[in-house]
């Protein structure tokens, strides 16, 4: 499947995914060859098969993608009503994850526009004196291009899903 064919519905996987868990998963490898997964609560993806997420807290992920810039996004929609609905049902009526295959670039400085993304995201809970700890004081990014996906699949629930145009 073409990642471009598809981007509409990717990002609306991904949005879905982060709104009911909060966080997207990267993976990545360190530079002993171990498998790392790190829980990220701000990616947001961009409309040219391209993201970019605030690096805070993801030390042993900044270490891994210096060695290796390789990563592996999966976003999954957890909300229990999705899922209720579709085992009620028999079908999805919408993609339940995916996963996204790209690499990750070196660290800068945020734009303005993506200070305003992550003030949008989590502005709400800033009045919180957890909210305040944990989501101030974002000023770095790491952009990520994505060359590939593949859908979390549950064939017998979604073969309506990811169709090929004609």
């Amino acid at each position: 499947m073409e990642i471009g064919t598809h981007w509409a519905e990717i990002k609306r996987v991904v949005e879905r995914g982060q709104a009911s868990k909060l966080h997207c998963a990267i993976a990545s490898v360190s530079p002993e060859g171990m498998p790392n997964v790190t829980p990220v609560g701000t990616v947001f993806l961009r409309n040219d098969q391209t993201g970019f997420y605030f690096d805070k807290y993801t030390s042993n992920l900044a270490k891994n993608i210096e060695a290796n810039p390789q990563v592996c996004l999966m976003a999954v929609n957890a909300n229990k009503f999705f899922w209720l609905r579709s085992l009620f049902i028999g079908r999805f009526a919408s993609p339940p994850g995916v996963r996204l295959y790209g690499s990750v670039g070196p660290l800068r400085p945020a734009t303005p526009e993506e200070l305003q993304r992550i003030q949008a995201r989590v502005g709400r809970m800033l009045w919180l004196k957890g909210g305040r700890l944990l989501w101030s004081g974002f000023t770095h990014v790491r952009d990520i291009s994505f060359t590939s996906f593949r859908p979390v699949s549950y064939p017998a629930m979604m073969e309506h899903l990811w169709q090929e145009p004609v």
